[in-house]
């Protein structure tokens, strides 16, 4: 009976010390988690406007990025997208124009979709089809060649990552248009 007592207790310290530091670790990691978030944030704008400055705003509890440059005034929003791809979250940030008509274009901030096929979302061929891209109408995605402004090719195989980007894109876009009718 004492044995057991004894064996209890000390796996009981045992644990409560491993709880102990795995909260520690776990506290001081989430530190670095966002910092390193941020930075990809700001490394995706700087990819996609260079020549621009960003102010972060916040609006109906959006997060958006105004880029701006002392020359030209304001250039263009940024924000992140997200939703549910094939496999699991995709996470993008997104440029568009001022007046919320052009994609400026598209990172790719988080994807776990099928290596080969639909992580091909990640691939500069597929991004590049975002840029310059009308949105004053839904984005579409086709399988042949695209014939109006609002349409991309999408992935061979991977239909249903083409899917959800441009839902995740159609969805956040729209909700941002009236937001920002409201507010500015």
């Amino acid at each position: 009976m004492k044995e057991t007592i004894k064996i209890t207790s000390v796996l009981t310290v045992v644990c409560m010390l491993c709880a102990f530091f795995l909260s520690f670790v776990y506290d001081k990691a989430q530190i670095k988690i966002k910092e390193n978030k941020k930075k990809d944030i700001e490394d995706a704008i700087s990819k996609l406007m260079p020549e621009a400055s960003a102010e972060k705003i916040e609006i109906d509890n959006e997060q958006i990025y105004r880029l701006s440059n002392k020359k030209n005034g304001l250039l263009a929003y940024a924000f992140i997208a997200s939703g549910q791809g094939y496999q699991g979250k995709i996470k993008m940030l997104v440029v568009v124009d001022s007046s919320f008509k052009k994609l400026e274009g598209i990172e790719v901030l988080e994807s776990i979709e099928t290596p080969g096929l639909g992580a091909k979302i990640q691939e500069k061929r597929f991004k590049n089809q975002f840029n310059g891209l009308d949105v004053s109408s839904p984005i579409e995605y086709v399988q042949g060649s695209p014939d109006k402004d609002n349409q991309i090719v999408a992935i061979t195989g991977a239909t249903v990552s083409s899917r959800a980007v441009t839902n995740i894109l159609n969805k956040k876009i729209e909700e941002l248009k009236k937001i920002m009718e409201i507010k500015l």
